[in-house]
């Protein structure tokens, strides 16, 4: 690993989508032929209109799922919509460190396109085998260990892009350094999502700082309010006030969740753009309090990111 990364100021991004754009409309013309991507979670939701889109570009797509059989399928439709045949599928738990490492060790050649897309939100406790919390297992720890695992297929790449899923739930927690996994406080389903997705923003911050030098580019985002079979653990009552919520701000298809997504993987416009947070295809700026706009000060804190940094590396570790 190379020398800490000091990116340039500059102006925060603007361009010339937004909120309605889908996928589609942010890879029209673009030929992505012969660059390689990697999404995860891509059976379902965005992660599947993530992949559909760099593949209709004409990259060399690998849907990385729990479920093979889901994966074929939805790979061989992805293909018959897409007309690309380099739609391929693996493996990958990002729960069991031992399906990580499969998928690391595995992979040969360069990757241009990491789309760290797959999670899971307000489950019930669960712990994994390692009895770390669930949602930051998932949506964080086995992330990085792909990431990090992968790292020298990016810089391979000579010029990647990591996209790391967070969402405006972030500003629900911050990353509570003394008990991550609810050993010692109460559990709350949402607090340990939001807990998890700030660390998702976290990572994009330090791993920008730690990975630019080698041509690495990393940012985070928010999709935005999407029905997806991420809502799976909700219970009536949750689900009819995020449908309420949904009813008020809109919201978004999948193809239009996905968008931010595939601007920050493939897009020209923001060539050498790292370490930040996006929401509606543009650059977020402050959380606006009251709303459900911007990013928290603690989910771009050089330090906590840092500190998260150390923290993941040395869990990954034990």
């Amino acid at each position: 690993m190379t020398a800490t990364f000091t990116p340039s100021i500059s102006r925060p991004f603007t361009g010339p989508f937004g909120a309605d754009t889908t996928a589609g409309e942010i890879v029209a013309g673009l030929d992505l032929g012969g660059r390689r991507a990697v999404v995860t979670g891509a059976a379902s939701g965005i992660g599947l209109e993530t992949a559909r889109a760099l593949a209709s570009a004409g990259a060399c797509v690998t849907l990385a799922v729990r479920d093979l059989d889901a994966g074929v399928a939805i790979a061989a439709e992805i293909t018959r919509s897409t007309g690309n045949e380099l739609v391929s599928v693996a493996r990958l738990d990002l729960t069991d460190r031992t399906s990580v490492r499969a998928f690391v060790a595995n992979w040969d050649g360069p990757l241009h396109m990491l789309v760290l897309n797959a999670g899971v939100m307000a489950a019930p406790l669960t712990r994994t085998a390692d009895q770390w919390e669930l949602q930051f297992a998932t949506n964080h720890l086995g992330h990085f260990a792909l990431a990090t695992g992968l790292f020298p297929a990016l810089v391979a790449a000579d010029g990647a892009r990591v996209v790391s899923v967070s969402s405006a739930a972030h500003l629900r927690s911050p990353v509570v350094f003394d008990d991550v996994h609810f050993h010692g406080r109460a559990y709350d389903p949402w607090t340990a999502y939001g807990q998890s997705k700030t660390a998702n923003v976290l990572f994009a911050v330090q791993a920008n700082r730690q990975w630019g030098g080698d041509g690495i580019h990393v940012n985070a985002l928010s999709p935005g309010g999407i029905r997806t079979n991420l809502q799976r653990h909700l219970g009536p009552a949750e689900l009819a006030s995020l449908e309420q919520r949904g009813a008020a701000t809109g919201w978004k298809t999948p193809e239009q969740g996905a968008a931010t997504s595939v601007l920050l993987a493939a897009s020209p416009l923001v060539e050498g753009i790292g370490g930040r947070y996006f929401e509606d295809c543009t650059e977020a700026g402050p959380h606006v309090p009251g709303t459900d706009r911007g990013v928290a000060d603690y989910a771009v804190d050089p330090e906590s990111a840092e500190r998260l940094w150390d923290v993941s590396t040395a869990t990954i570790r034990s």
